[in-house]
């Protein structure tokens, strides 16, 4: 990784940071430092531990101050919506970080700069490093722009099973379902293609690393063809 691309990170985040160590370790995989025999704390997972509960606080102020006829229920899980896995690794994915990490070769041939949970903790990393750096405001103004950023059309996205279930149950007499109609790749790295269906009539389709996240798009097409009729 060359000293270039991490300035590239940080015109992508808009940030710089003053010690440039912690921007490379948020960056950095524990396969990296272990292969590398590199000091053992100096990967990830500790700044990942510490943006987990900065995103929680700054999110959780956010949606109460938002919402505020909300119960703790519905706020709680109004939360975990929005900085759940998927999210946190569609955040990353918009910003690339998957290109800036250090990772070691086994991880690197499994693809992990591709896997959702991998990127969802060098976001939460990156998040940790920039609080260390520049202090809780430039962290949230971080998390605003990049994580509760374009959130209705977020909530559509990761709420669209549960969306897209009350509609049907709302106005369809036929059963909503979900059929696996492929997979592709070796068992570390498969791809699966998946449908929703309304009765035998295919309504969305979508394709993704686990068949969870393939329903998710597929309900999501449905919900934005749905749309789109009316």
């Amino acid at each position: 990784m060359k000293e270039r691309e991490l300035s590239n990170l940080e015109q992508g985040i808009s940030y710089q940071f003053h010690e440039k160590e912690l921007l490379k370790q948020a960056v950095t995989h524990s396969s990296f430092s272990n292969e590398q025999k590199i000091l053992k704390l100096k990967n990830y997972e500790r700044l990942e531990f510490l943006g987990d509960a900065v995103l929680e606080l700054i999110t959780s102020e956010f949606l109460f101050e938002e919402n505020q006829n909300l119960s703790e229920g519905q706020l709680t899980k109004m939360r975990s919506s929005l900085v759940c896995e998927p999210s946190l690794a569609f955040c990353a994915r918009e910003l690339e970080l998957g290109d800036y990490m250090f990772l070691g070769r086994g991880e690197e041939s499994t693809g992990g700069r591709e896997r959702d949970s991998i990127l969802a903790d060098v976001c939460e990393a990156l998040i940790g490093a920039i609080y260390l750096d520049g202090g809780f405001e430039n962290a949230k103004k971080f998390v605003f722009s990049h994580v509760l950023s374009d959130l209705e059309n977020k909530k559509l996205f990761y709420d669209s099973k549960s969306i897209l279930q009350e509609i049907i149950q709302g106005n369809y007499k036929e059963n909503l379902s979900y059929e696996l109609i492929g997979e592709d790749g070796p068992d570390h790295d498969k791809t699966f293609r998946v449908s929703a269906k309304l009765g035998d009539k295919t309504i969305g389709s979508g394709s993704g690393r686990t068949k969870k996240a393939a329903e998710q798009k597929a309900a999501y097409q449905a919900l934005v063809l749905m749309k789109n009729k009316k």
